[in-house]
């Protein structure tokens, strides 16, 4: 398990260098165009030189690269080059309210999916037909669709929770926590029903395995057959299908976040990109693919441990 650890991270090390690096090359490559970003366009070209020095934008782009690296490994990622406010600073304050969403959004995920999955597998009939259809239109409708759907219907029309607007949890946690169930509700119903399908198909396929009919014919109980080998053994794919949907709901954080108004990393994200702020851009960048790989190593030693043959594959 220890090596099995230590691979995962290394890996996990290795596509973090490679992704900041090859996103720093694209968006540091024009450094007048980015110094005239900063400054406006009416800046006269001798005040664009002098930002493109201030800036160290006249230096190789791979020197630049090591220089945020190395700033990265002593936590410092810079400051936005319009507020002058540390990029570590940013972060700080926004990336609670994405993890508020996130984390609970992809732990329901996971749990549903399976109870549903296993459910529609071994039932079909109406469940099965009904995930079917709740998973073609959970992948075909957008998140900010279905954002507003839930803002039109639980806060307009039953006001049961608040359209917009972010509580903190420390003023109020009831208030917090209801801030946030529509949010999670955006981005858990499109995730449910795509690892739902994935979770019905793998136990689909493990029924026809013969180690189930080995083991139905031993007598033991369905319930234990069920529970204790073939949801084991169908853990993988439906997991698999868990670290493309964290993806997915990182790109769609951007949106439900701007439809209820969160300052979290979405918004974050979306307005230093129109801006140009390339600092902020790079800590939006680094935060996201920090949590894509957190909950990929997590889902691989969670598969590991459910089914130790995955960590010889």
């Amino acid at each position: 398990m220890l090596r099995f650890v230590v691979r995962e991270v290394l890996s996990g090390i290795v596509l973090t260098i490679f992704v900041t690096a090859v996103t720093y090359a694209t968006v540091f490559s024009d450094g007048p165009g980015i110094a005239r970003r900063v400054l406006g366009q009416s800046a006269t070209q001798d005040q664009v030189r002098a930002k493109v020095t201030e800036l160290g934008l006249d230096q190789p782009v791979a020197l630049q690269y090591g220089k945020w690296l190395g700033g990265l490994l002593h936590g410092d990622l810079g400051a936005s080059w319009f507020t002058g406010e540390p990029v570590t600073n940013m972060l700080a304050n926004r990336v609670p309210v994405t993890l508020a969403i996130i984390l609970p959004t992809l732990l329901l995920t996971m749990a549903l999916s399976a109870v549903v999955g296993v459910a529609a597998a071994l039932r079909g009939g109406r469940l099965d037909r009904f995930l079917q259809v709740t998973g073609a239109a959970g992948a075909a409708i957008p998140n900010f669709v279905v954002a507003i759907v839930l803002v039109s219907s639980f806060a307009v029309s039953l006001k049961l929770f608040p359209a917009t607007g972010y509580v903190s949890p420390d003023a109020d946690p009831v208030g917090w926590a209801h801030s946030l169930v529509l949010p999670i509700l955006a981005g858990l119903i499109g995730s449910v029903a795509g690892t739902a399908q994935q979770f019905r198909g793998a136990v689909i396929d493990v029924l026809d395995k013969d180690f189930v009919r080995t083991l139905r014919s031993r007598g033991i109980p369905e319930r234990a057959v069920i529970y204790r080998h073939v949801l084991r053994n169908a853990a993988g794919p439906g997991m698999a299908t868990l670290s493309l949907q964290t993806v997915a709901l990182m790109g769609g954080v951007i949106i439900i976040e701007r439809v209820f108004a969160l300052p979290g990393m979405g918004l974050l994200t979306n307005d230093s990109a129109l801006q140009g702020d390339i600092p902020a851009v790079m800590g939006s960048v680094l935060f996201s693919i920090v949590i894509v790989l957190v909950v990929n190593i997590t889902i691989d030693l969670l598969v590991g441990w459910l089914n130790p043959k995955a960590r010889l594959s």
